[in-house]
């Protein structure tokens, strides 16, 4: 299978939380690959009894499924790597790395996470990027990570980008490749509709999240609008676009 666009999703809601809008409108085939997709070896989190399951295994299932319901919502397919969700770091992560050895080419757009608000995110971007070396993909871009960056007064702005550019996870990134924030995507209201059928299909984490995120399904709301960071390796010729 070839696809136009691979989006790294730390999580199961992660990509549709952050890059809904910029899915439904990319023209060309996607898929969704899930790293943290697998049951937890030991018992449920706090996080999980929180969302209401009673064993790690059942947290696994249903997550997959409400993912799946997501995926069929955008036209993306779906990806489950078999790593517990458990902190990334401690992972070596080698499905990551045959998965996109397997699938990127030179047409490839690969979305990764930019880490905000989430160490999990930092370091399965760090395991991505460094897998994407030498792979030759058509474009590699970092996508702010919803509802986390949200949090940020200017959220929703033009200066939402240089609003985050402070952040921890911003500058380890830059220390090795160059940032070229992309306009911000503001979704239009058929867009938001979609992307909020999918983000509700994660039943389960609605509410949690809202307790620390407030009304982040309302529209209008914060996931209404998402950002992009172009990245390039820092001695690679610079892209004229």
């Amino acid at each position: 299978m070839s696809w136009r666009t691979i989006v790294v999703s730390p999580h199961f809601d992660d990509a549709a939380m952050s890059v809904a809008g910029v899915l439904a409108r990319d023209e060309g085939s996607s898929v969704i690959v899930t790293v943290l997709g697998g049951a937890a070896a030991e018992r449920e989190s706090a996080w999980d009894r929180l969302c209401g399951f009673g064993s790690a295994e059942e947290t696994a299932r249903e997550r997959l499924a409400e993912d799946a319901r997501a995926c069929e919502v955008l036209g993306a397919d779906q990806v489950a790597l078999d790593y517990p969700d458990v902190p990334a770091r401690a992972l070596p992560l080698p499905g990551l790395t045959d998965f996109l050895a397997a699938n990127v080419t030179p047409d490839t757009r690969v979305l990764v996470p930019m880490g905000i608000g989430n160490a999990d995110h930092e370091a399965v971007r760090d395991r991505a990027l460094d897998a994407l070396r030498g792979l030759g993909a058509g474009e590699v871009l970092a996508y702010a990570d919803l509802p986390y960056a949200s949090a940020a007064r200017e959220w929703g702005t033009p200066g939402a980008a240089d609003a985050l550019a402070d952040r921890r996870p911003v500058l380890a990134l830059a220390e090795r490749h160059r940032l070229r924030p992309e306009p911000p995507v503001r979704l239009s209201e058929r867009e938001w509709a979609l992307k909020r059928r999918a983000v509700l299909s994660y039943a389960s984490q609605i509410a949690p999240l809202a307790c620390e995120y407030g009304e982040f399904v309302a529209m209008p709301g914060p996931l209404q609008h998402e950002l992009l960071w172009t990245l390039e390796e820092e001695g690679a010729e610079p892209d004229s676009r």
